[in-house]
């Protein structure tokens, strides 16, 4: 099953990744990870979304994209029933790379795992991640999102 959300703005992107924050603070549904796969066009609202769900989660330090280091990792706090959140973005490596990583491990674990341009490691996804697909719209702030 899928969704469709319309966004019109940055704002409204940052809301989507708040409600989404919330749900995964509720009652625990998984056994392991929570993994997302984030794909869509540069400039689509990958990392917006990802840096607002990560200080939606109470992370209080700066969020900038890992594309120059490929991952980076922020603790949760102790009343989360996840450890950490891992912000991977895998535009520049493979699924070897993401094994040397630790990807494992993170999966193994409970933590978020928000991956941008996942569609290039897709072989390496679980078979429970959660799809999000972000497109451009017509209008300048206009995107599309769409949830699997």
């Amino acid at each position: 099953m899928s969704e469709k959300i319309h966004s019109g703005s940055a704002r409204e992107t940052r809301a989507l990744a708040e409600t989404i924050a919330q749900e995964l603070v509720g009652p625990k549904k998984h056994e392991r990870a929570v993994t997302m796969g984030l794909v869509g066009d540069l400039g689509s609202g990958k990392t917006t979304f990802t840096q607002s769900l990560i200080k939606s989660l109470g992370v209080k330090k700066g969020v900038a994209s890992p594309t120059f280091v490929i991952f980076k990792r922020f603790k949760l706090s102790r009343q989360s029933r996840f450890r950490n959140i891992y912000h991977i973005d895998a535009y520049r490596i493979d699924k070897k790379d993401l094994l040397d990583l630790g990807w494992n491990k993170m999966l193994s674990e409970d933590n978020i795992v928000v991956v941008e341009w996942a569609d290039r490691v897709r072989v390496a996804m679980p078979p429970h991640t959660v799809w999000i697909r972000f497109q451009h719209g017509e209008k300048e702030n206009e995107r599309y999102i769409t949830i699997n």
